[in-house]
């Protein structure tokens, strides 16, 4: 009878080593399937900018290509500076310098300032060209009432819309900052420049907007809103999390000349925003091997 119990539960373990191997097994080659060989999800927080979505998708594409899982969470800035710092978001590709700043001081040694995606992107007050005694910020001191006291920005929240105010301020000048979404800003300024009328809102380069609108962006001799530089940024656990993609993210660059063009065919043209980003590492290979170190 022993014998016989000893046999039964030998027997036992086997079948259940061997049920544990073939679940394993079967779980790694789903994994293989799904392409999430590294077993890791990569989470990026996503800005509602249309600059914010070529390079995201492009880095999704080549993380995905190399194994990982990738999420996308819809936020604004602030709220995607809170999440990285809180361990609930990994990337944002489009970290703008100096002007968030103020994000990396608040949340120190939670964030890694990773690499620079692209230098010299320009920021600023824009009013259309057809406004030619208009070209400084200090133009406008004593000209207020031809912009119906008002500028247009983007969201509430942004750190644009911060430094709006403080630039108002500081100069003195009688205008009132409206704010909306980016979509809303522009179709309000679209409207006006439609009817050749005075406006004044807020742009950056990359952007479509200097493509379909004629337009220049104001210069200031208070030192606002200085020439960008756009990073990338991550939660500080993702290098030892995920190393090999650290790696990638920190040798990523992109110039910004192929992020307008992105641009121009995702929010222009209507092309689907994936096929636009594998078009351009099918394109730019020998640049993407570079930067994942092969």
């Amino acid at each position: 009878m022993k014998k016989f119990l000893l046999g039964s539960m030998m027997a036992m373990l086997v079948a259940a080593s061997i049920g544990c191997s073939s679940e394993e097994q079967a779980s790694s080659e789903a994994a293989e399937e799904s392409g999430n060989e590294n077993g890791e999800t990569i989470t990026f927080g996503v800005t509602p900018w249309t600059s914010t979505v070529p390079p995201t998708q492009i880095v999704s594409l080549i993380l995905q290509d190399m194994g990982y899982e990738v999420q996308e969470t819809n936020a604004d800035v602030g709220s995607v500076f809170m999440g990285l710092s809180r361990g609930d978001l990994d990337v944002f590709m489009d970290a703008w310098f100096p002007m968030h700043h103020v994000h990396m001081e608040r949340y120190g040694d939670t964030l890694v300032d990773t690499a620079v995606s692209y230098p010299e992107a320009e920021t600023g007050w824009v009013v259309p060209n057809y406004m030619e005694d208009i070209n400084t910020v200090e133009d406008i001191i004593g000209n207020e009432h031809l912009f119906n006291n008002e500028m247009f920005g983007i969201e509430e929240g942004t750190s644009a819309q911060g430094e709006i105010n403080e630039m108002i301020e500081e100069l003195g000048l009688d205008i009132t900052q409206i704010n909306s979404s980016e979509g809303g800003m522009l179709a309000q300024a679209q409207r006006l420049m439609q009817q050749e009328e005075p406006v004044i809102f807020f742009g950056w380069r990359p952007h479509t907007m200097f493509n379909k609108f004629d337009i220049k962006v104001l210069s200031n001799d208070a030192g606002f809103f200085e020439t960008s530089s756009v990073h990338v940024i991550t939660n500080h656990e993702l290098q030892d999390r995920a190393p090999d993609a650290f790696e990638f993210l920190s040798n990523w660059n992109i110039s910004i000349d192929d992020v307008e063009e992105l641009i121009v065919k995702i929010e222009e043209e209507g092309q689907d925003p994936e096929e636009v980003a594998r078009e351009w590492i099918d394109n730019n290979q020998d640049k993407v091997n570079e930067m994942i170190g092969n």
